[in-house]
């Protein structure tokens, strides 16, 4: 007899707390009738500066077969976070989780890219793409190479043996729901690799952090600048003046205003201008 789910939970916070949040979501995208073209990722919204859709994309799902088999494997796959005598565990799954998300979304732009500039196949250019399937592919590559004598689980009875997973995997889906992402599940075993064989390695709670930092940056500025979501605090502005950055500070009528121009493009006619703007102090940046 297995162990009750409590303990598991406890064993797998990392994991729990993730299926959780796509959960959610999930719950939230059907409440607001939201589709692939809200959340999805395709080439054609990355190009016009969509880029928060990398990770809005890794965590939203719009069908809940597609939920229930991405978190079944991502269950089954939080062993790693128990792993930490191999040099895995808790801290080691999530900031590989986070390199996983990112990279694996930028790989499969590229792939998209190279499909249309390179071989001229406009049908990527408007394929979109949900789910956390990449991530999930990612960690199947990694805990193939880092413990091949695993299981692999899925729906409490069906169990694969890691070692062939990714690829038993890819296939599988590739047959079963043709509309699969082919490409976004092979990306998440390319980067899976990339980590398991120390191509990508080095990665601790300083570099985590300071990742995360720079994708909640990349994340909001690009929601702002697409004009999908509104921050009334921030304004985004363009700026004629090619000259070195310059931070000044403003006497205002309540208080003082830090203003900072951002570094400008080599080659370009302009830059860009980020303000952040409080009505209590009145600073700007």
């Amino acid at each position: 007899m297995g162990k009750p789910l409590f303990y598991e939970i406890l064993e797998k916070p990392a994991t729990s707390c993730i299926i959780g949040i796509c959960s959610a979501i999930w719950f939230y995208i059907q409440k607001k009738e939201l589709g692939y073209s809200h959340v999805g990722l395709s080439y054609e919204t990355a190009i016009e500066g969509h880029y928060w859709r990398i990770i809005t994309s890794a965590f939203s799902h719009i069908s809940v077969i597609h939920l229930v088999f991405n978190m079944s494997a991502l269950w089954s796959l939080g062993v790693v976070e128990q792993l930490g005598h191999m040099g895995l565990g808790v801290e080691y799954y999530l900031q590989y989780t986070l390199v996983l998300v990112v990279l694996s979304g930028v790989l499969v732009l590229g792939m998209y890219h190279l499909l249309i500039q390179r071989f001229n196949i406009e049908y990527f250019r408007r394929v979109t793409a949900v789910g956390y399937s990449c991530v999930v592919f990612g960690w199947m590559t990694i805990l193939s190479v880092k413990q091949p004598s695993s299981k692999l689980d899925l729906f409490g009875f069906l169990s694969l043996p890691i070692s062939f997973a990714p690829f038993e995997s890819l296939v599988f889906t590739s047959i079963i729901v043709p509309q699969a992402s082919f490409l976004g599940h092979l990306s998440g075993i390319i980067v899976g690799y990339a980590i398991a064989w120390g191509l990508i390695h080095g990665m601790n709670n300083y570099w985590a952090l300071s990742m995360l930092g720079w994708i909640v940056l990349v994340f909001v500025l690009s929601l702002k600048r697409s004009g999908a979501y509104d921050f009334k605090f921030l304004e985004i502005e363009s700026v004629t003046d090619p000259s070195l950055p310059s931070v000044r500070f403003l006497a205002s009528g309540n208080g003082r205003s830090l203003q900072m121009s951002a570094l400008p493009v080599a080659g370009a006619s302009d830059c860009s201008l980020v303000r952040v703007i409080t009505t209590q102090r009145g600073i700007q940046w």
